[in-house]
């Protein structure tokens, strides 16, 4: 009565006796049924630790049974009882899991934290007293609030002294001269300036036939133009003529012209008048009068 005997016996026990009840090998169980020889030794000796996962231990009951054509449900309630009190067994043993731990730690971390941020609240009110009893937060708002700078008072302009009316600005601002012994062409013209130079003392007009030595100029102005008159005694003069002005000057043998306004003036040398110098505009520089060629020295 193998069934009676075994009854009692647990999973490796039970399967052995139903085993060589047949007369069965491991072996050929192995071969038929595809399932290792070390997982069929594994059961009869109960070692769960070298099985793998549950599921496939209760296939490899099915399998066994079945090799041996017997129901595999004994077997299973077996290995069931066999799982559950192998499972409370390693649960009892084992030791305590480290959440309670983490949990207990955290706590104490907590509880630090609150004794540090008591701790600063007790010193930041300490040093509040003792600056004077002022507030952070006052403090603070104080120190966002906007300040206006202040705002000097405006420092009185000197009134500038009365300058005496000078006559217009050219036309046609006139190049700076350029020195008195270099030689240029007649029609050149030099970069526009940004501004006038001073007017020279007007010269005094000479009378008709006062005039000594032996060159005698006039220049009429059509239109303002700026003129420059150089004589050979180193005379200089400057001047802006208005439209309608009339200027004589004399000299011993030439003269040197600069004009801003070719075409707005009009020359007579020793009475007689002389051709158009060039168009409205143009500057004439270091114009020697009479010619040289013309010259009898």
């Amino acid at each position: 009565m193998p069934h009676a005997e075994s009854s009692g016996a647990s999973l490796g026990g039970y399967l052995r006796s139903l085993r060589e009840a047949k007369g069965g090998s491991l072996e050929d169980m192995a071969r038929s049924t595809r399932v290792g020889i070390r997982h069929l030794e594994a059961l009869e000796e109960e070692r769960l630790a070298d099985l793998p996962s549950p599921v496939f231990v209760r296939g490899f009951i099915r399998a066994y049974c079945g090799f041996l054509r017997e129901s595999p449900e004994p077997a299973l309630g077996r290995y069931q009882e066999l799982a559950g009190t192998r499972a409370a067994a390693h649960a009892a043993s084992a030791p305590p899991g480290p959440r309670n731990t983490w949990a207990s730690s955290s706590v104490v971390v907590g509880l630090v934290l609150l004794l540090v941020l008591g701790v600063g609240l007790i010193l930041v009110n300490l040093s509040v007293k003792k600056s004077g009893g002022t507030s952070v937060a006052t403090a603070k708002t104080e120190s966002s609030s906007p300040v206006t700078p202040a705002v000097p008072a405006p420092t009185p302009t000197p009134t500038p002294p009365p300058v005496a009316s000078a006559a217009p600005a050219p036309a046609h601002a006139p190049p700076p001269p350029a020195p008195s012994g270099a030689t240029e062409p007649a029609h050149l013209t030099p970069p526009p300036t940004t501004s006038a130079p001073a007017p020279a003392p007007p010269v005094a007009r000479p009378a008709s036939g006062t005039a000594t030595g032996g060159q005698r100029l006039v220049i009429r102005a059509v239109e303002p133009t700026w003129v420059r008159v150089q004589t050979d005694e180193g005379r200089i003069a400057e001047e802006l003529l208005p439209a309608g002005a009339s200027r004589e000057w004399a000299a011993e043998r030439r003269f040197l012209l600069t004009i801003g306004n070719a075409g707005g003036v009009e020359l007579t040398l020793n009475g007689k008048a002389l051709p158009p110098l060039g168009a409205k505009g143009t500057v004439i520089q270091r114009l020697e009068l009479p010619a040289p060629a013309a010259t009898g020295s």
